[in-house]
């Protein structure tokens, strides 16, 4: 009966037995992956500083009240096209009414003043006509009158100026709100019956209107402080709208910050420029846009599509895969001149007619082959 065991053990580690050489042997016999394979060509490339921002008139003014008081009138809308001095919105004065006792009471107190003057003014005439009195007495009389009467009508002009805003009422009342500038209203924030603040030393002033002249614009955007040191004021760059992407505008640069702003952890610097803009084209103010600025360029340069660099993890130098024999690859490091993103320059470690791997992350054989390389 033992034996019998034994030689059942025996023959079942000797099936064990070959079943595991056979499975090993089926796995060293297994096809080697095939991996497709591109060749290094000679092409320009040109690196470029993109700079995000937006498209903005380059005059562009707010109009506000010279005086407080209430919208009575708007007489225009957004969008309108007008002329300098064309009249915008009128403005109707709430006075105070401690302001207006005060001037009615300077009124009447200089219109006594008035009439003192103008009786001693009329009887120191008939004397001096008679020769009672001196030529020099005579004209203190009429000084001390005219000064009265100046004094009256100053009062009742302050008067109406606080009751009406305005003398006369007429084109030049500060109650009247005209163009400065020849151009388009981009904005009217505030509506009819609104209630409006003067601009002064202590206060900006409530704005009526925006104008801005639409026929020329300027682009204003930031670049990373890596590019900021290769551009230079005067360089001729490229203006592409988001609302137009099928149209580049020709820009030049006008300013470069000397001065860089921290945003998100990295340091931006504003520049701006002046964007040709033709006629048939409709513009609009705060169009986003981006402009595309020239770096550097190189023609006829040996190359390889980005995507076939790989790093080695520890140096982080980098390194492709060339087909070397039958289907095995080896590993050569490379020196890597201009980029624009998709194409890189190669100066050492690559020559033409190499045959590079296209390697794939994706693929979890092809991953472990690489950390077997690493």
């Amino acid at each position: 009966m033992n034996k019998t065991v034994k030689i059942i053990l025996v023959l079942v580690v000797i099936v064990l037995l070959a079943f595991v050489l056979k499975y090993f042997k089926d796995s060293n016999s297994k096809a080697l992956e095939e991996f497709k394979v591109e060749e290094p060509f000679y092409t320009s490339i040109n690196t470029k500083a993109v700079a995000t921002g937006k498209l903005n008139p380059e005059e562009e003014i707010e109009l506000k009240p010279q005086i407080s008081g209430i919208v009575d009138q708007i007489l225009v809308e957004e969008g309108d096209i007008v002329k300098k001095g064309d009249l915008i919105a009128k403005i109707r004065v709430v006075p105070n009414e401690q302001s207006l006792v005060s001037a009615s009471s300077r009124i009447a107190s200089t219109k006594l003043s008035y009439d003192n003057a103008k009786t001693l003014y009329e009887r120191n005439k008939a004397l001096f006509e008679k020769g009672v009195i001196s030529q020099q007495d005579f004209e203190n009389s009429e000084l001390s009158f005219n000064q009265a009467k100046e004094t009256l009508a100053q009062a009742q002009n302050d008067y109406q100026i606080i009751k009406r805003g305005s003398i006369s009422g007429g084109s030049s009342a500060n109650t009247n709100i005209i163009a400065q500038i020849p151009g388009t209203i981009l904005e009217i924030p505030v509506r009819e019956g609104d209630q409006v603040i003067q601009s002064n030393n202590f206060n900006a002033g409530t704005t009526i209107a925006t104008i801005a002249d639409m026929s020329i614009m300027i682009f204003e955007g930031k670049v990373d402080e890596a590019e900021v040191g290769k551009i230079k004021e005067g360089k001729e760059i490229k203006v592409i709208l988001g609302a137009i992407n099928d149209k580049e505008f020709p820009a030049k640069l006008t300013f470069v910050a000397p001065k860089g702003i921290e945003e998100n952890g990295a340091v931006q610097f504003t520049i701006k420029a002046d964007v040709k803009i033709d006629a048939s084209t409709n513009i609009r103010a705060g169009y986003s846009a981006n402009a595309e600025i020239d770096i550097e360029a190189k023609d006829s340069v040996l190359a390889i599509r980005e995507a076939l660099l790989q790093y080695n993890r520890i140096t982080e130098k980098p390194f492709v895969e060339i087909l070397d024999g039958d289907k095995k690859y080896r590993k050569e490091n490379v020196t890597l001149g201009l980029s624009d993103g998709i194409n890189v320059e190669i100066t050492e470690g690559v020559k033409m007619g190499d045959k590079i791997k296209v390697w794939n992350k994706a693929s979890k054989d092809n991953e472990d082959e690489e950390e077997g390389n690493d």
